[in-house]
């Protein structure tokens, strides 16, 4: 057989998917191989998670990853003392553990396979169109594996992207304590909305991330409304060992209009790297029936089957695999897929870009081209650049307001936490069809736009 092939086999009863679960669940007895180094003066308490389940021990472990053993030593002295705390915007991190991305372009990778949601808009079937709308949120995963973290946005930060099926992306940093970021997202064939507040968790060698937002997608054409509530993720050996991310727990899409939603559950890396990648679930009609079957893998790819009132598989029927992960570049600096390279590039950048987007970020820029010195000086001075703001706006009395999406009154209960509610205003949409119908030519070197999210035209740039 074919890889493709294989993979269908795994899925349906030979290593993978729904009809292994049970078995992965009986064999998975914990999470990953957890030790603790022991005997290491300084580093009482540091847990070091080995997905492949190796033999080696934890102190042999622990000296592999991508930090040099001095730079280990400073950043647990550091961090230790963080422990247990939210550190999302708590400490300044060092550029070597970035990747030349921000949190708004990350937003933004969630549309590499729109064009499920397009399938999801044109089928007729209600439980098909779940199928391909939940896979379509799981499609993003592959990218959250990556081990670097993108850079925190300034607060009136932005991203706007275009060439891509038809879509017109925008989004905006509206707060900078706690971090927020909110993104519209439109074409022929759905809505996309997203107001983002992440949480963490910091354990030592390892964070909890937790997905506090709200994520609703409209489909033009049958005019439901579907509203996503994704897993926490968890980045693992941070400082000692090789890193590493895992999203156990269950993903949920819910269609507003009909009832009906989708549950899919992400199954924990067990021992020997036992049911990692593996996402099994179901299709549930109004009246709590399962009618679709969704299995695979989230770094491979995910298939559906019809099933009927007990979840299994009809007879007659047969496993179709509808979305598989696309080829990636070799070799990779930062794990990048050819969408991701497309994110930063200036190819999709619309027509007289605003200068509060993210591309233009010297910070991101230069560690883009490898300088990882210059990114650092830039990062402190944009960090600093965004603190004289807020003084400023304090001594003003003044609040930060928003170009694109307004706050609303709607405070959305999520299992994480309370979400403050904004919305896209639409201003975004007139801005761009003014420029688009206009006679301003192309920039002919859009990188030289000098980086400029701030309020104020005074603010100090040394």
């Amino acid at each position: 057989m074919g890889s493709k092939d294989q993979d269908l086999a795994a899925s349906s009863g030979g290593g993978g998917g729904f009809f292994s679960s049970i078995a992965a669940g009986v064999r998975s007895w914990g999470t990953a191989v957890h030790k603790s180094v022991n005997g290491m003066v300084g580093y009482e308490g540091l847990e070091v998670i080995n997905p492949d389940g190796g033999t080696e021990d934890a102190e042999a472990e622990a000296m592999r990853g991508r930090w040099k053993q001095e730079d280990r030593d400073s950043y647990w002295k550091m961090m230790s003392k963080y422990i247990g705390s939210d550190v999302t915007s708590l400490v300044t991190l060092p550029v070597i553990i970035f990747e030349p991305m921000t949190m708004l372009q990350k937003m933004a990778e969630l549309m590499e396979y729109c064009e499920l949601l397009d399938k999801a808009d044109e089928c007729e079937d209600p439980y098909m169109r779940l199928v391909y709308a939940s896979i379509w949120a799981v499609s993003v995963y592959p990218a959250y594996q990556r081990m670097w973290k993108p850079f925190n946005p300034i607060l009136g930060e932005t991203y706007e992207m275009v060439n891509h099926q038809g879509i017109t992306f925008i989004a905006e940093q509206v707060s900078h304590h706690p971090p927020m970021g909110v993104a519209h997202c439109e074409n022929d064939h759905f809505t996309y909305d997203i107001t983002s507040k992440l949480k963490t968790k910091f354990l030592g060698n390892s964070v909890e991330v937790y997905p506090v937002g709200r994520t609703r997608v409209t489909l033009k054409k049958s005019g439901v409304v579907l509203e996503l509530i994704p897993p926490l993720t968890k980045v693992n050996n941070l400082i000692f060992g090789r890193t590493w991310v895992d999203s156990p727990g269950e993903m949920i899409m819910n269609n507003l209009t009909t009832g009906d939603k989708v549950v899919l559950y992400f199954q924990p890396c067990g021992w020997f790297g036992a049911g990692r990648y593996e996402v099994d679930g179901y299709v549930y009609s109004a009246a709590e029936e399962p009618k679709m079957m969704v299995t695979g893998k989230w770094n491979k790819f995910m298939s559906y089957q019809p099933c009927d009132q007990e979840g299994e598989p009809l007879p007659g029927t047969e496993l179709k695999e509808i979305w598989r992960v696309a080829p990636t570049p070799p070799s990779d600096k930062y794990q990048y897929t050819y969408f991701a390279h497309k994110i930063n590039s200036f190819d999709t950048a619309p027509k007289k870009l605003l200068p509060s987007d993210s591309r233009l970020r010297p910070d991101r820029y230069a560690l883009e081209k490898g300088d990882m010195s210059k990114s650092g000086a830039h990062k402190s001075r944009l960090e600093e650049q965004q603190r004289a703001e807020k003084r400023t706006r304090d001594t003003k009395g003044e609040q930060f307001t928003p170009k694109w999406f307004n706050m609303t009154d709607e405070i959305s209960p999520t299992p994480w936490g309370e979400l403050e509610v904004y919305e896209y205003n639409g201003k975004y949409a007139k801005h761009r069809a003014a420029v688009d119908s206009s006679n301003v030519a192309e920039e002919t070197d859009v990188s030289s736009i000098e980086f400029n999210p701030w309020q104020y035209s005074d603010s100090p740039s040394q």
